[in-house]
């Protein structure tokens, strides 16, 4: 009879007796495991444990014995390791600027304070969703479609933003010159707040609302970039559609491009047609001179790329474009085509030259008229 704990194995891997030969025997790890004795080192809040760790059951290995130093800190010990982590740069030479935070209500400038708490359901539950606000010659670029976007999603993660649209424009707004940046980015995020670890946020919970101001120099890819079809699937379109932090597939997709020596990857979905990369939009010009784009239905249609179809009907009128359209693309016709770009808020624009090993065009002369 298996004890409350114990894993209980079927009757045909179970053996009849110590002695049997013919049937297979299994070991199981102790359903309990005890806690060890603590003592402290040197009267300081540091202590010592000699126990036994079991490494490896399933694969024979004996017991090790091992001792264990781990440390207690106090707050101000947190706060100097965790500056101690950050590079040795004064706060005006790192990247991360300025955070503004609404569990306090107001800017951190010093980037070892630019946290958020662990129980926090954006952290462990991933219920969250953000946007990204760019920033060029001192001004923030098409901002309202940004907090637009960043709204709906939310509503779509049934999130309640803490503030009304305008105060979270004014918060990204002081953000920006808080950090004394001209050239950057803000970073937004909204979460169902802290709390606890279950699955949905506590009934009692404040949505929270995250912003960063980030230091970046852009520099165009003159040259172009090479993708590849990523392997990971697509998400669904419901998904797909909400700008969430849950970015685990594009995380893979795009790590599955860089171990394969490109830039990036493209997600084709499950009718074959092309449907974006793993952050970016993908836009084509065919041999025809038409602006394509992939249907914005099943994808993260972005606000970058909103914006080029409208600058790109520009184009018509001066003959350099014949159209601009959204539709179905395949992938045959998408390495056929005369132009392929990457189109998002931080590139804006960026020529893709080879997709699978296979040259794209010239890649190059439409998307330098558009950046």
């Amino acid at each position: 009879m298996a004890l409350p704990g114990q894993p209980t194995l079927p009757p045909t891997l179970q053996t009849s007796s110590p002695s049997s030969s013919s049937s297979p025997s299994f070991s199981s790890p102790p359903a309990f495991s005890p806690l060890p004795s603590l003592s402290p080192l040197n009267g300081s809040s540091k202590y010592s444990s000699k126990q036994n760790n079991v490494l490896g059951f399933a694969a024979g290995h004996e017991k090790w014995p091992t001792e264990v130093c781990i440390p207690v800190y106090s707050a101000s010990e947190v706060i100097e390791k965790m500056r101690g982590k950050l590079p040795n740069k004064s706060v005006d030479e790192h990247p991360y600027r300025a955070m503004y935070s609404s569990l306090i209500g107001g800017i951190i400038l010093d980037p070892t304070l630019m946290v958020i708490p662990i129980d926090d359901h954006m952290v462990h539950r991933g219920h969250g969703v953000f946007d990204t606000a760019l920033l060029m010659n001192g001004c923030l670029y098409d901002m309202d479609s940004h907090l637009d976007r960043f709204l709906k999603s939310a509503s779509a993660a049934k999130i309640s933003p803490p503030y009304p649209r305008e105060t979270i424009k004014e918060i990204l707004l002081f953000l920006a010159v808080a950090s004394k940046l001209k050239t950057g980015s803000i970073r937004y995020w909204l979460s169902s707040g802290p709390g606890d670890f279950l699955v949905s946020p506590p009934r009692n919970s404040t949505p929270t609302f995250y912003s960063v101001a980030i230091a970046k120099e852009f520099s165009r890819i003159l040259e172009g970039v090479k993708v590849i079809t990523t392997t990971i699937p697509t998400k669904p379109p419901k998904f797909a559609t909400i700008k969430t932090v849950n970015y685990l597939p594009n995380v893979l997709s795009k790590m599955e491009a860089e171990e394969k020596g490109a830039y990036s990857s493209i997600w084709v979905d499950d009718q074959g047609y092309v449907a974006e990369g793993p952050n970016c939009n993908i836009a084509f010009v065919s041999k025809e001179r038409e602006l394509l784009l992939p249907r914005p239905e099943k994808i993260l249609f972005g606000c970058t790329s909103k914006r080029l179809l409208i600058l790109a009907n520009k184009l018509i009128g001066k003959g350099i474009l014949k159209s601009v359209r959204t539709r179905d693309i395949s992938v045959e016709e998408a390495k056929g085509s005369a132009e392929m770009m990457f189109v998002s808020s931080l590139i804006p624009i960026m020529p893709v030259v080879d997709w699978d090993g296979k040259p794209i065009g010239d890649g190059k002369q439409l998307s330098f008229l558009f950046w």
